[in-house]
């Protein structure tokens, strides 16, 4: 099967589009977006911010509010990941349309 891979960009409160983040499906997306969040030092500590990805080709909106915090890397981790690693979580606030584009 041929790849499904979706673009979403992370739309600013001005309406700016500034980056460009790929993933079957929104929250795919989300998560790395979330992964890029200051993390905090747990994830009961993680301040959670709202953000907006639009998908391109739509005028859809996905809403997320995301989390990030650090953990220690897995036992079986491979040599090259650090001993600290960020994790993250998005919770779906809903979807909104465009009027303009």
């Amino acid at each position: 099967m041929a790849s499904d891979k979706r673009n979403f960009t992370l739309r600013e409160e001005t309406g700016e589009e500034t980056s460009v983040f790929s993933g079957n499906t929104p929250r795919q997306a989300a998560l790395k977006v979330a992964r890029r969040l200051d993390p905090a030092e747990s994830e009961g500590q993680a301040s959670r911010d709202q953000f907006r990805l639009r998908e391109k080709g739509t005028q859809k909106l996905h809403i997320y509010e995301g989390w990030a915090w650090r953990s220690d890397a897995p036992e079986d981790k491979p040599n090259w990941m650090p001993e600290t690693i960020t994790e993250a979580n998005v919770s779906k606030e809903g979807t909104e349309h465009l009027d303009e584009l």
